[in-house]
């Protein structure tokens, strides 16, 4: 670590290290790193700050599968997570007092119900007590919100979402914004203290605003092996050469398709941010360049079966489990991605019995309508 470079295959990559410059200029960051899919990046974004005992508190309005990992999975490394509604300030404020918290965790547009953060607010909340605000901004991308510009210092994707676009490359990323001066507010030991792996350098002394990122690299990578293929960062790379174009299309096709839903008599409610009546409606407006994101939830009236069954009525639909594909996907949250959660736990993130995601993809608007006309029609 005298020089910059690559050092061995698991820590960095030409190719990888393409798309790591080019996430991190979308972002207007300092640096980022790639590695093997969206819960890899989870883990490498937190282990920097991380140790037994110490905590987190994230938004409960995540993906499923994140949950999961934050409530489940991470126990075995002693750490914690107390989960938070993310809209209620007063609960986030209290919550992050406690000492041992060491991160503030949120969703841009929350997967799956499409609540947006007001992360300006957040990150206010965060910084006041010393601790850095990360959000995954997997739903939105860069196309729409640039996390950083509003006081995020981490951002987070799962690339194999709407940035490749093609679902055929899975990966992650980790984004430093490089703002988050580590040696002030609560004790960072791995970025601040002598690292004896290396000979007894301390990462933010040494590399300053490249501390975080650096590590990641240097310590994360190497040790919890969770590496980028080269193959799928080349793929990546290709996908986000359309990113822009394929963002605004996505979102006028779920714009159409949106007001086509909530007024169906079997739909109940649609959670898509770009009505002026959701609340999350505001907060778009104010972080969203250009549309409201693509993948939404609708609740219909036919409940658990029901749902399932428009689901298996579709035929333009793919049902699958990603989202961010070219193609239109849909799925039954509650039976598939939140089926590992409790009843009260699924309906707190917005994936109740009677709740179906979409994600709208780039064909001809009229052919993803007739589709969901016909399986809602044939129930």
């Amino acid at each position: 670590m005298q020089e910059n470079g690559n050092i061995y295959g698991r820590l960095s990559n030409p190719t990888t290290a393409a798309l790591e410059q080019k996430i991190a200029a979308l972002d207007n960051a300092v640096g980022s790193c790639c590695v093997s899919s969206g819960h890899a990046a989870q883990l490498i974004a937190l282990y920097p700050l991380l140790s037994p005992g110490k905590k987190i508190v994230a938004s409960s309005k995540l993906y499923g599968g994140s949950i999961t990992q934050f409530t489940k999975s991470f126990k075995s490394f002693g750490w914690e997570t107390d989960l938070v509604d993310i809209t209620n300030y007063d609960e986030i404020k209290q919550a992050i007092k406690a000492k041992n918290v060491r991160a503030l965790f949120a969703e841009s547009l929350s997967n799956p119900e499409g609540v947006v953060s007001d992360i300006e607010k957040l990150s206010e909340l965060a910084h006041n007590e010393g601790i850095p605000l990360l959000i995954d901004n997997t739903m939105a991308t860069q196309a729409i919100c640039q996390p950083a510009n509003y006081g995020a210092d981490i951002i987070i994707y799962s690339t194999t979402k709407f940035l490749s676009g093609h679902g055929n490359a899975m990966g992650g990323c980790v984004v430093d914004a490089g703002k988050f001066d580590w040696n002030n507010g609560r004790e960072f030991e791995k970025l601040t203290e002598p690292d004896t792996s290396y000979h007894g350098i301390k990462f933010f002394e040494t590399f300053g605003n490249l501390a975080y990122i650096n590590f990641c690299h240097a310590s994360a990578l190497r040790d919890l092996g969770t590496t980028m293929s080269p193959f799928n960062a080349y793929l990546t790379l290709t996908g986000i050469e359309t990113l822009n174009l394929r963002m605004q299309k996505h979102m006028s096709n779920a714009d159409e398709v949106a007001n086509f839903l909530i007024k169906h008599d079997k739909v109940d409610s649609v959670s898509w941010s770009g009505f002026q009546k959701n609340k999350s409606y505001q907060l778009a407006k104010k972080y969203f360049k250009f549309g409201f994101g693509s993948v939404f939830t609708i609740s219909v009236k036919a409940g658990f079966d029901g749902a399932k069954k428009i689901v298996e009525n579709c035929n333009l639909f793919s049902h699958l489990a990603n989202v961010g594909d070219t193609k239109s996907l849909i799925i039954h949250p509650a039976s598939t991605t939140h089926r590992q959660l409790n009843p009260k736990e699924r309906e707190i993130s917005g994936a109740g019995d009677n709740v179906i995601r979409l994600s709208i993809g780039l064909e001809h608007s009229d052919d993803i309508i007739k589709d969901l006309k016909v399986s809602l029609d044939n129930l």
